[in-house]
């Protein structure tokens, strides 16, 4: 299966436009924002579990990424609410759930094999937020080909002080604009290297989850 696969084109994908799609475990859809291959695939999807709905234990070979966006995921013991980050690094393995409910934004397949830690991040919690190049920042990753963060952008900020390297942004909380169009919360934006978008947190801020860096090697099918 492929949704999305040509990492050279520009994709957008907003809330008008989510199509569910019911996973193999009942009561756990996806929405499929790109996606290389089958059950194991290289993919990236928001993933809503109805209340109650339990996913077999099972493995992520090649790691799993994981942030919140409503209700409460539960991973085996541990439960996180609304803005808590995951990362699951290749060979790890647990069982997910949500008694309550949950979105989730999800990106399996996407890690390096050298990852080792598990990573745990409340994003509520102010001791993870400083300032950083003028606005707050909350990193949740790092390394020599990618870096992921959740930002704060006050009313006209702009998200990008040049040509994207490469970023892919999925809009938490508020709205971002670009020229005459509106992206509300819970829109996803996949932009290629070189890519020259000009966008600016709308009249209330924006928060977002931001990864650059990841997509130079990102080809078609690969």
């Amino acid at each position: 299966m492929l949704v999305n696969a040509d990492f050279s084109q520009r994709v957008e994908v907003t809330p008008a436009q989510y199509q569910w799609v019911p996973s193999p475990q009942g009561g756990v859809e996806r929405m499929m924002l790109d996606r290389l291959g089958g059950e194991r695939a290289r993919a990236t999807s928001f993933v809503r579990y109805a209340p109650g709905s339990i996913f077999p234990s099972h493995q992520h070979p090649g790691g799993e990424e994981i942030l919140v966006l409503s209700g409460r995921f539960c991973e085996d013991d541990s439960a996180y609410p609304a803005g808590w980050y995951l990362r699951n690094p290749p060979g790890s393995a647990h069982q997910p759930s949500s008694p309550e409910g949950a979105v989730i934004f999800v990106k399996l397949w996407q890690m390096k094999s050298s990852e080792k830690n598990n990573v745990r991040i409340d994003t509520r919690d102010p001791a993870n937020w400083r300032h950083e190049a003028g606005r707050e920042v909350c990193p949740l990753f790092a390394s020599d080909t990618e870096q992921t963060s959740l930002q704060r952008l006050g009313p006209g900020e702009s998200v990008f002080d040049g040509p994207a390297a490469g970023a892919e942004l999925v809009i938490v909380e508020g709205s971002i604009v670009e020229a005459d169009h509106h992206y509300e919360s819970g829109s996803w934006i996949r932009l290629p290297n070189g890519t020259d978008a000009r966008m600016s947190a709308g009249m209330q801020g924006a928060t977002i989850y931001l990864k650059t860096g990841h997509l130079a090697g990102a080809v078609e099918g690969a």
